[in-house]
This record gives structure tokens, sequence and C-alpha cells, in this order.
């Protein structure tokens, strides 16, 4: 290309139609006529006679080209610049009254902060990833923040103390990405995923734990014994670990289902759900049932969380008064009682859980009517935390494996709930709620046997917006920038969702937004706001953090399919094979 002149033939051609397209972009704010010059019309009556293509263009191209100062206007658009204390102080049209962008710490305006840090987290990678953990794992926990999404985690950290912060899993020296699709959907549902991340095999949305050949809510095709995925946990079963579920929702709700159950419709928690469809409960089984009483769940050492109406009948209250909801008259919670010898224990609050016996071999802890409360709502001598229901867990766990090891699954399962309904607050505490329990887990535990992974199974629509300020309130308006309209915007905001209605006024048939300064954001009832009208917010398509520590953690590494990751897991722990296994390594045959 000559100096000063661009030709056609100088752009790859699978970037043309992206460059064409910003030309035209950035050519609509000031497009006249009389901006082309004739060095320009030259060059377009040139291409006009190669192709229409070419033509189209250079004719968007010759915006950018004679029309620079247009350039530059779409340029500060896209990419306003704040003032600073000691800069002029006219701002950005739109942009909040003057303010202070200082940084942080003194030391932050020095390259050498900066530099140091930069050192220090090269050696820490270089430490923990300079040798490979080919240890065989004897210990296996899976932690599924549902909805967890990645800017869920961001604007967590905010939520800790300030964007340098880091929650116990982010500090895993292993972390990869997960494609969270639905055999049958783009957007994914807590069913098909936990099949997935559980059973290694993608399935249909609304299903859990069968194959893709099971359509929703088809009942025969449920009972097909070649339909239904085993979990990891009955394959850890199978070589004699001790295996349990914790969840802060029902217990019978579609991502702890994924561990024991398989059904065509995650909503059969019940035999009412299930018969409120025509479904025969005595061919497909509802959740609560295949818990009490199908192989994996019977074996299930730790099973802690919500939903004790799934388990009664509807004449029956519990202690708080709540009615049960099933229809064929069985006391769930009592069959499993009679299953189980005196050292098997079923408790409803914090403190019978935190009181058990050393000696204990089971507990089934049923804590609310169906999900636990949200932990800002809870009544913290009544519900015990995740951090308690998973040390609960793991001790019981470890005497019962008798040096056979467990697999341990845990759900904190209100973060999804909270972004449902737009509360941001409600859903980011949830995430440190997650992360005190994953932060317990890992402390109590060897890296050189203990396989800890941690994701989510989808994410949400949520995002993390605007220019502002170092620790800025991650639950205020932007500090940095005000709307079109002059009002501020919020810094979190959903794509849809019922937001919308919460902050949004209709005056004389227009709709206009609320100014959020007269509104207590902080409130954790707060519906942050949503661009479209929903009466739930939906999940996100959006591929979701993988976190490992622990033998075999390096599998995590990279970009991979959902169903992988039990997959890696079984490996890791020697599940398929285990005779082959050895406690100083894993010996296996050449493939």
């Amino acid at each position: 290309m000559a100096a000063g002149r661009f030709e056609i033939s100088d752009l790859p051609a699978k970037r043309y139609k992206y460059h064409r397209s910003r030309a035209k972009h950035y050519q609509r704010p000031r497009k006249r006529a009389g901006q082309r010059t004739a060095s320009t019309g030259r060059q377009i009556l040139k291409i006009m006679m190669t192709t229409r293509l070419q033509f189209l263009f250079f004719l968007s191209l010759s915006a950018l080209v004679s029309g620079g100062e247009a350039t530059h206007d779409s340029e500060r658009r896209m990419h306003p610049v704040f003032a600073l204390a000691d800069a002029l102080p006219s701002r950005f049209k739109r942009a909040m009254p003057q303010i202070v962008f200082n940084a942080l710490n003194t030391e932050e305006r020095y390259a050498e902060y900066w530099e140091g840090l930069a050192g220090e987290t090269l050696e820490q990678q270089l430490e923990s990833k300079s040798r490979l953990n080919t240890q065989l794992a004897r210990n296996v926990m899976l932690f599924i923040g549902d909805g967890m999404s990645i800017p869920t985690i961001t604007a967590g950290r905010v939520y800790l103390g300030g964007e340098e912060k880091q929650f116990a899993f982010e500090q895993f020296p292993y972390v990869g990405l997960s494609k969270t699709y639905c055999a049958n959907m783009q957007v994914a549902d807590s069913a098909c995923t936990a099949t997935a991340y559980l059973g290694g095999v993608k399935a249909n949305y609304g299903t859990v734990g069968v194959t893709a050949a099971v359509q929703f809510k088809d009942c025969q095709a449920q009972s097909q014994p070649a339909n239904r995925v085993a979990s990891i946990a009955a394959w850890a079963q199978s070589q004699g670990m001790a295996t349990g579920l914790v969840t802060t929702t029902s217990v019978t709700h579609a991502s702890p289902a994924g561990v024991y159950a398989h059904i065509a419709n995650r909503n059969w928690e019940n035999d009412a759900e299930v018969l409120a469809d025509n479904g025969d409960p005595t061919i497909c089984p509802d959740a609560a049932a295949q818990l009490i009483h199908s192989p994996v769940g019977q074996k299930l050492s730790v099973i802690l969380g919500g939903g004790r109406e799934n388990f009664l009948p509807k004449d029956v209250k519990d202690a708080g008064g709540a009615p049960g909801r099933r229809l064929d008259g069985r006391n769930l919670i009592d069959e499993w009682k009679s299953q189980h010898t005196n050292s098997a224990h079923y408790v409803e609050n914090r403190k019978d859980l935190l009181n058990l016996s050393n000696r204990t071999s089971r507990v089934l802890g049923l804590f609310a009517p169906y999900h636990m409360a949200y932990h800002l709502d809870a009544n913290p001598t009544e519900q015990p935390t995740l951090e308690e229901m998973v040390q609960v867990a793991m001790d019981i766990l470890e005497r019962q494996s008798a040096g056979r090891g467990y697999f341990l699954f845990v759900e904190g399962g209100r973060i999804d709930h909270g972004h449902h309904d737009t509360l941001a607050l409600r859903a980011i505490d949830e995430t440190a709620e997650f992360d005190k329990a994953v932060r317990y887990a890992r402390s109590q535990t060897s890296t050189d046997d203990t396989l800890i992974v941690v994701s989510s199974d989808h994410s949400h629509t949520m995002s993390l917006a605007g220019y502002s300020s170092r620790k800025n309130d991650i639950f205020g308006i932007n500090d940095g920038q005000l709307a079109a309209d002059d009002l501020p915007y919020a810094t979190l905001s959903y794509a849809n969702g019922p937001g919308y209605d919460t902050n949004y006024l209709r005056e004389g048939g227009a709709v206009k937004r609320k100014n959020l300064r007269s509104i207590n954001m902080k409130n954790k009832d707060f519906m942050f706001p949503s661009t479209v009208p929903l009466e739930s917010e939906t999940h996100g398509g959006d591929d979701v953090a993988v976190f490992a520590s622990g033998p075999y953690a390096q599998l995590f590494s990279g970009v991979y399919e959902q169903h992988f990751i039990p997959h890696a897991m079984s490996y890791a722990s020697c599940l398929g094979e285990r005779s082959m296994c050895a406690d100083r390594g894993i010996a296996r045959r050449p493939r």
C-alpha cells in the first residue's frame, strides 16, 4: 500500500464486512455530501467501475477520510473522558456534577506498584503450575452457584470491599469456561445443566437425569431404563465412596435432583405435580419419592436443604404449621427414618443440626417448607448457613467414607432466584455466602487428595456498566455519567425482568424513567432496572466460569462443553477403574 493511500486489496477478505459496517456506523452522525473531496470522488468512481460492493465500502469510508471531525466526535461519544480534580471544569455534557476520580491508594499512582503486583502474580502462577498434581482425588466436591454469571462474580468483588478483592474460589490455580446450552435450547435451565455437570450428558430443557431422547413431560420415556443417566454420585457409590448433597433450595429442586433423580419435568417434585400433568406417579415417580427410595437416594449419607412440603401429605403440617403437598398420603420423612438405623437423624433447625452426635451416620435436614430463606431474610437462630451445612456434611462424609473418600454436591441455589426477580442485592449477597462455604471446604482439606470444582449452571442477564469511580456503591447509581434523559442510571441492570415496571413511570401516554436519586436502591427488595418487561428475568446463554483446585485440577482449564465436567472429576478420582489407582498417583493403561 502506498503511503497515505488505502486500497481495497489491503483488507483481509474475512474482515471486509466488519470494516464496511464500522465505516457506515461512523458515517451516520454527520453525513454531508459536501464533505466528500474531489479525490474521494475519483476513488469512488473508480471503484464503481469494478464492483458494487467496493463502491459501498468507499462511500462509507469517505466519511471517515474526509470527515475527520466526525470520527473524533464519534470517538468522544463512545469513550467519554472524565475530568479529574486538577482538570478543567467542563465535562462531557451527560456527565454528573464534578467529582474526583483519584486513585484509591497513593502507591497506585506509580508504575512500580503495578509492576510489583504483576511480579507477585507471576510467581504465584509459576509456583502453582510448574508441577502438575496427578495424585488420586480421594475426595471430590462440586460447588455450583446457581446463576452465578461472571458479572455476578465481578459485582460481588465490589460487594466484598473493592474491585481488587477476590472470592476464595478465584484463588484456585485453574480456570476454564463451560458452554451451557441444552440439547434442544440455546439458553439453558437448571435441569438440563444438572444432567450435564452431574451426569455427563446434554439433555433437553426442563428434564433431569435423562437423555435427550426424553421430551419434556414424557412420562413413558422417563420410565425407560435406557433413557436414564447415572450421575457422578452413582459412580462414586459404586466405588464405595460416601456421598451427599447440600443446597439452599428444596432438595427436590432441579440442581440437587440431578444427583439422584430421573424425571421428564423438573416441576415433578411431588406426586401432585405429576398428576397435574396427567402423569402416573407409579410409572413416573416424583423427585421426593426418588430421593427416598431410588438406589442413589437411599445411599446418600447427607441430604440438607429445604422442601419439607414435598415429603408430607397435604393433611399433615410441619413444625412451622405449613401443610404438605402430597396426594398419596405418604409421609416420606417417616419412610426415610424407617429405612435407617438409630444413628440416622432427621433435623429441621440449626440447633439440632449443629448438635448432632459425632456418631451420626446419616442426616436428613429439611429447614423450610420449600426453599430456604435468603441469607438476608433468615432467622440465624433457626436456619443454618450454607457454610454450616457444609461443615456438618464434611464431618459425616469423612467418617462414613472409611478411607475410601467421598463425593459432595453443594449448591448456592438462591443466587438464581435473586436474579430472576432482579433483586441484585440478594443475588450478590447469596454469592458471598456461597463463597464462605467454598473457603471452609478448601481450608479443611488438602490439595493433595481433595479436588474441589466451583462453577455455575448458567448465567443471567445482569450487567455491570457505565463509568463509575473506584469503589462506587455497586448497588447505587453510576457516578460518572447521566443518561440522555438527564437522569442517573444504575450501575447494575438487567436485559429483561420485573424491574421494568418498578423503574418506569407512565405519564400522559409517555413512558419515563424514575429518578433513582429518590429511591433507596440499598433496600434488599429493590428491583433493579430491566430493559424488557417480563414477569421473571431470564437466564443468559453466555459461558460460565469453572474454577478448580486439587488433583487433576489442570483438566478444567480451557473452553469445553459443560457435560465434560463430571468426566474430568471421574478421571481425577478414578471412578471408572479405581483398581488401577494408588494413593501415590494414578497408573493408567496406555491410550
